[in-house]
């Protein structure tokens, strides 16, 4: 996938255009933001000495010391309050959930006290706090390992949520992130990790909490964020051997949602087909199909089809290439869309 097309700024002394898989993006802009704001602190299970279980965090401790990068008990509860005490004072915590089932031990400070506390002090305390999510199947993990619980968070008023799908955003989007004044749940697709793209390092990024489309077409419009982004670029490749071009937007941000582009697209297009991994019922895909079927409606030539995950718990590793979103079946939705 190529990286996303941004504005440059003045090169200075930085460095030139890098080849970087998504990890490493994510660990380069990690490290740009420690080194720009000494107030950025980085905590989680095993980030330190070990780099964290996927080495996003690798060489951080020995370059910014133990106390800006914490290794954290394994309590996702008290990571999340104490990076809530020091937002409260002026930090920027950012908190690795080590696996996207391991969120759930901290869903009531996140739910409770991240996403109110503004609120609840009439905006006399903002918490500019990150929480790093690994999240979606794929790499064959045991239970709890391979979960996608974005909808809860999307759904949780006072919270921010995005997903980068490649290493350009990953490297760009934290650092947005970190950045912003109101905490931010950061996913990020684990099973792309390893793979490659371009990153400028010297680019001016475009803003956190807008959708971006990859690549145009004319038959029908996909809509995807974090892992199902590849796979629907990968569908649209496929189709256009036959003729049929398939125009691909990568969501970004889940919440707020960014669908002025989709809405665009859709009246061109006619017909849409969302895909997430998430199960479908009460979801983003459906969110994002209601509104556009609201925005859209006499644009449409064929209802709103999701290709998603089931709504059955996710299943053992023997069984995930089943349970998930496929370039097979996001093209048979294609196919079932245009024949209507």
């Amino acid at each position: 996938m190529a990286a996303p097309t941004m504005d440059r700024a003045g090169t200075g002394g930085a460095s030139p255009t890098q080849t970087l898989t998504i990890s490493k993006a994510l660990n380069s802009g990690l490290r740009a933001a420690m080194e720009a704001d000494p107030k950025v602190v980085v905590m989680g299970e095993d980030i330190g000495k070990l780099g964290g279980v996927f080495r996003i965090t690798d060489g951080l401790q020995k370059d910014f010391g133990e106390q800006r990068v914490l290794d954290t008990p394994l309590a996702e509860s008290g990571i999340i309050g104490t990076a809530v005490g020091l937002a409260i004072r002026g930090y920027r915590p950012v908190c690795e959930i080590q696996f996207d089932g391991f969120i759930f031990p901290g869903f009531d400070q996140i739910v409770s006290q991240v996403a109110k506390l503004h609120y609840r002090t009439q905006g006399r305390i903002t918490l500019p706090m990150v929480i790093r999510v690994p999240f979606g199947g794929g790499i064959g993990a045991v239970e709890h390992h391979s979960e996608s619980p974005e909808s809860y968070f999307a759904h949780t008023a006072g919270l921010k949520v995005v997903s980068c799908s490649n290493p350009a955003d990953a490297y760009w989007m934290i650092q947005q992130a970190i950045a912003c004044e109101d905490p931010v749940l950061f996913f990020e697709p684990k099973r792309r990790y390893y793979e490659k793209g371009e990153v400028d390092t010297t680019a001016r990024p475009g803003p956190l909490f807008a959708s971006r489309v990859l690549r145009t077409g004319t038959a029908a419009t996909l809509v995807a964020y974090g892992p199902m982004v590849r796979t629907c670029l990968d569908a649209a490749a496929a189709a256009a051997e036959d003729g049929t071009e398939l125009e691909v937007i990568d969501l970004r941000t889940l919440s707020p949602l960014d669908l002025a582009p989709v809405h665009e697209s859709v009246r061109r297009t006619g017909r849409l087909v969302v895909v997430s991994e998430a199960p479908s019922e009460s979801s983003i895909s459906s969110e994002i199909a209601a509104k556009v079927q609201q925005e859209c409606f006499y644009s449409l030539q064929a209802p709103v089809l999701r290709v998603t995950g089931f709504d059955t718990p996710y299943p053992p590793s023997k069984l995930e290439e089943e349970f998930l979103p496929d370039l097979d079946r996001v093209l048979h939705a294609v196919d079932r869309s245009l024949a209507w």
